[in-house]
């Protein structure tokens, strides 16, 4: 499923199953079939569904929750824990490697292979006032490319929650207008370009870049580039009608990155 129309259908959806629904159906395209949804330290919306805290939806294997329920791992899980401290999109098995995880963690991460849940990908998603909210991804299987489908995933995610907390907040009613450069920098974002890698297409400096980037999301109300973005495909304010998800993927370089 491209960007596009995921963006488009979930634009669309009529309720919050739908939503999850649709979000499931494109992930597990990518081999990515198990999808959670939670908040960490976001005010909770309305729920669609009996949460095991603190999910809010999710579709893990069913001895999985109940197990994460009745062993309390909401307490112990790294990822619950963690995320609200990473900016990024990231796979799980970096965190044992960013942090010094005690018993009890390590253990619920490796139950959570064990329950199937294997190749694991977290998308923290950071609001105004420090407000958290995740989506994660695992496969069935062993071989999946995690690395490979993280930008992709990201976008999804984040469009996502766009879609679910639309109505949560106020959004200001002052017209959002680009600038050209602004614009060209949002499209080559989303082709998996860095800062560098633009500078280099558009014949300007990198700080250059990193200046019509930092206004572009001031002005969209976005925390982070992938945000942005997805806002602006949104808003109308770019056109990428065609692309799929190989355009989250880094330069060939391995300097490309969406920050």
């Amino acid at each position: 499923m491209s960007v596009g129309e995921f963006i488009e259908r979930s634009e669309s959806a009529r309720s919050p199953a739908e939503l999850f629904s649709l979000l499931v159906g494109a992930a597990e395209m990518e081999g990515f079939g198990f999808v959670a949804y939670g908040v960490l330290t976001y005010r909770e919306p309305k729920q669609f569904m009996k949460p095991l805290p603190p999910f809010i939806a999710l579709n893990y294997p069913i001895g999985w929750q109940q197990r994460y329920e009745e062993q309390k791992y909401s307490e112990t899980d790294p990822i619950v824990i963690h995320s609200p401290y990473i900016g990024r999109p990231y796979l799980w098995r970096y965190l044992s490697k960013w942090f010094s995880l005690d018993e009890l963690q390590q253990r619920t991460m490796d139950e959570a292979e064990a329950a199937g849940l294997k190749n694991g990908v977290c998308v923290p998603l950071h609001g105004p006032w420090g407000k958290v909210a995740v989506v994660s991804f695992a496969s069935s299987f062993a071989d999946a490319d995690p690395q490979g489908r993280l930008g992709y995933l990201a976008v999804l995610a984040t469009q996502f929650h766009a879609s679910f907390i639309k109505g949560d907040h106020d959004v200001c009613g002052e017209p959002i207008s680009l600038s050209e450069r602004e614009k060209d920098c949002l499209l080559w974002t989303a082709e998996g370009k860095s800062s560098w890698d633009m500078s280099v297409i558009m014949a300007i400096s990198e700080s250059t870049v990193n200046f019509h980037l930092k206004n572009a999301m001031q002005k969209l109300g976005a925390v982070n580039r992938t945000t942005a973005v997805v806002k602006a495909i949104q808003f109308g304010l770019v056109r990428m009608p065609s692309i799929k998800w190989e355009f989250m993927q880094p330069s060939r370089a391995g300097r490309g990155r969406v920050r």
